[in-house]
């Protein structure tokens, strides 16, 4: 709990790092959809006309996006090749916030299950200074934050 008087700073969004089970990929430039919606149930019960009952239903989660810069790793590339072919192979991973100074680990999300559902290449362009970008969007079945 922050302290009255004490000055409490947002953690920045670009000290990040993705973590997935077995794959040892060079540093993420991008890591979005870091998300749970859960439907609302309206019903109506008799007695109370004039108002509507709301109850949590199904939770989903949202794709993650992950973006990189295009190296000579192929562990991504091969996972999605995987799918492709028939072979499902689930992962478990993590996105891990640190500290300003990058010492610390101050956030942990924890994805469950995941599989690449979209790979998309970089777009050249000759007169462009860019760096070629690769993403990878992964479906899974659950994330929670670790305390």
């Amino acid at each position: 709990m922050a302290q009255t008087g004490v000055r409490v700073d947002p953690y920045v969004n670009f000290n990040f790092l993705v973590e997935l089970d077995g794959i040892a990929q060079a540093s993420f430039m991008e890591c979005t959809g870091i998300e749970s919606v859960t439907e609302v149930v309206e019903t109506r019960e008799g007695g109370h006309n004039t108002t509507v009952r709301k109850s949590p239903g199904k939770t989903t989660y949202s794709d993650l996006t992950l973006k990189w810069g295009l190296t000579d790793s192929s562990e991504l590339w091969e996972w999605r090749q995987s799918i492709i072919q028939g072979r499902v192979l689930r992962k478990n991973g993590s996105i891990v916030v640190y500290d300003l100074a990058n010492r610390s680990e101050v956030a942990r999300w924890n994805f469950v299950d995941a599989w690449p559902t979209k790979w998309e290449g970089p777009a050249f362009n000759a007169t462009g200074h860019e760096v070629a970008v690769e993403t990878l969007v992964l479906v899974h079945e659950g994330i929670t934050r670790a305390e």
